[in-house]
């Protein structure tokens, strides 16, 4: 993504987010119109920059519909004795830590637990919070919304992958020989990141 791409993307997003929260808090039926005419223009600006057409990212836009803060990603990230790292391959066949959006009702520490059941068929417990992370600095491609992302080192307790409607198998990787990976869940840069995490005494939590 250019320079100038990267601006436009930046001032779409500013713009969805004014014109979400002003449809939110207003009372004036005149505003509302202006506001929805504000969340237009952004989702025009978005897809002339964007493989998505215009009608697909004007109805994500709009399920937004209060104040704008960031999404929260958690991800289990799980090394095996050999410093093989668990990976679930996904539907497009790229590859990434067991993880998801957090549940509203889930802390992120728990979310990661589920996350690595529902995808992986693993029981895990969670033993250190490694990083949280801001997508935007850490992983590409670029995305629209705001994305904060909780890396938490785990360690299995029981179970194997099982067929699910989310991944198509699990497999543990070394760093130097990974699949395709899903890039914006994370990155290799990560994931070294996490080793070193593991064999740490005494492991401070990065953050942005």
């Amino acid at each position: 993504m250019n320079q100038v791409t990267t601006k436009l993307f930046t001032w779409a997003k500013e713009l969805q987010a004014i014109s979400t929260s002003g449809r939110f808090y207003t009372k004036d039926r005149f505003d509302k119109e202006r506001f929805d005419r504000l969340l237009e223009i952004s989702a025009e600006m978005s897809a002339t920059i964007s493989d998505d057409d215009f009608e697909t990212i004007k109805g994500l836009f709009t399920k937004e519909t209060i104040y704008q803060t960031p999404k929260i990603d958690s991800r289990a990230i799980i090394f095996n004795e050999k410093d093989e790292v668990l990976l679930i391959e996904e539907l497009d066949h790229r590859w990434a830590p067991p993880g998801g959006w957090c549940e509203h009702d889930l802390p992120p520490a728990q979310n990661t637990v589920k996350e690595a059941w529902e995808e992986a068929g693993l029981n895990v417990e969670v033993k250190r919070l490694v990083a949280v992370h801001d997508q935007r600095i850490h992983n590409e491609p670029y995305q629209f919304f705001s994305v904060q992302r909780f890396l938490f080192l785990c360690e299995v307790k029981s179970g194997s992958f099982q067929e699910n409607i989310e991944t198509l198998g699990s497999g543990w990787f070394s760093l130097d020989a990974l699949p395709t990976l899903h890039s914006h869940k994370c990155s290799l840069e990560q994931l070294k990141m996490c080793l070193r995490a593991k064999y740490a005494e005494a492991w401070e939590t990065e953050f942005d």
